[in-house]
């Protein structure tokens, strides 16, 4: 256990943004899923500027690395042009 004010609060503090980060990748997560079940090519065009939006915010907040973003982004607009 922790012997500080300042550890003990880290500790707390550290724990909301750990399920912050959690609930907004699982939150991509999901949406990714569902955009690589989509079949329809309009529907698709449609909704790859919102996925990739939320994908460059995480980036950004550094929840997920920018690689790993930039190569979801690069998949994710190779199957709306193979659609």
């Amino acid at each position: 256990m922790a012997n500080h004010k300042s550890s003990i609060k880290r500790i707390r503090a550290n724990e909301k943004k750990r399920l912050r980060n959690r609930y907004y990748a699982k939150t991509m997560r999901n949406a990714v899923k569902s955009f690589r079940a989509l079949t329809k090519k309009d529907e698709a065009t449609e909704k790859l500027p919102t996925i990739v939006s939320l994908i460059d915010k995480l980036a950004k907040k550094q929840i997920i690395h920018k690689n790993k973003a930039a190569n979801l982004k690069s998949k994710l607009t190779r199957k709306v042009n193979t659609l």
